[in-house]
């Protein structure tokens, strides 16, 4: 967003062949016997993340919850795959070709803070401890794309209870995995790694805010956030914060990773509103990443009846940027 003189949503990069796609079809035409034995020989160590099964994979797909509807199709994966902001590993939008390092597993998830049960489990130890739904959630990139993802996850609110807040905590506090070996653009030394967001507590409660595993029926690949992400549909993407490894209760607004590099752009409530531009941009409509058409923005992407009252008052704390 801030570092690049054109949207990348505008030309999206080529999508690249995965190494493991390739070597399979060369498998399959005929040259497979000498490339399957140096796949066998190939040290474990040396495995990329695509060649090692997902120990979640059997939780998959779960049931679809029926409160959350959509007013357009889903987006196909094909579409939605290449379109992602993650730039730990990518300044452009076709983000999986940098990943070839990044592991889901071993994954911790740390949760500490004012909280009367801080705790550090790995992600399958958390995925045991809360039940999986499908939701159907429409997304609202500041940068005024948009697309519809079939997300499956958690509620919020039952990490909030696994952690069992004290009476003063306000907000929580995220941050994602610090290992610039994994994350090239981790070594930018111009941005505050590692990226950081956070809610209000009662924003983190509430029913919409989603922790995802998985998306189209399967464990979510990596370029999508996993292991575990946030979503808040009502707010813009650059909220979602991906890879998380830790959630820290505080009484304090934790300064998040864009209000840090651009405090004038990106502020920290983040919450969608057509009639509020962006500085360099308007935000009153927005283009389908599938279609290539625009449609018009609604306030809190359309989530107003879930969310707006969590603002009353709050008018004048710039809630929109």
């Amino acid at each position: 967003m801030l570092i690049r003189s054109k949207r990348g949503w505008e030309l999206p990069e080529s999508a690249a062949t995965p190494e493991a796609v390739y070597l399979s079809r060369r498998a399959v035409m005929g040259a497979g016997a000498l490339m399957l034995a140096g796949l066998a020989s190939r040290p474990a160590a040396a495995q990329r993340v695509a060649d090692v099964p997902d120990p979640s994979a059997s939780l998959y797909p779960a049931k679809t919850n029926p409160r959350y509807t959509l007013d357009r199709p889903v987006t196909p994966e094909a579409k939605s795959s290449v379109v992602n902001n993650y730039y730990e590993f990518s300044y452009g939008k076709n983000v999986a070709p940098s990943m070839g390092r990044f592991q889901r597993r071993p994954w911790l998830v740390k949760i500490d803070g004012m909280v009367e049960k801080p705790q550090e489990l790995g992600i399958d130890d958390l995925l045991k401890k809360v039940q999986l739904e499908e939701r159907l959630y429409r997304h609202r990139c500041v940068e005024a794309w948009s697309m519809a993802v079939p997300w499956t996850g958690f509620a919020m609110k039952d990490l909030v209870a696994l952690a069992n807040p004290t009476s003063g905590a306000k907000f929580v506090r995220m941050e994602t995995f610090l290992d610039p070996k994994v994350a090239p653009n981790q070594k930018d030394f111009r941005y505050p790694w590692p990226y950081v967001e956070g809610l209000t507590l009662e924003e983190a409660t509430n029913e919409l805010a989603f922790l995802v595993t998985g998306v189209y029926g399967k464990p979510a690949p990596a370029q999508f956030g996993a292991p575990l992400r946030l979503v808040t549909p009502w707010k813009y993407g650059f909220k979602s914060i991906k890879g998380i490894v830790r959630f820290s209760f505080t009484d304090k607004q934790p300064l998040s990773y864009w209000e840090e590099v651009q405090g004038a752009e990106y502020g920290f409530w983040a919450n969608v509103n057509p009639k509020v531009p962006h500085p360099r941009w308007s935000q009153a409509s927005e283009e389908d990443i599938a279609t290539g058409n625009r449609r018009p923005t609604e306030l809190f992407n359309g989530y107003g009846e879930y969310v707006a009252a969590l603002y009353a008052g709050r008018e004048n704390q710039k809630i929109w940027y």
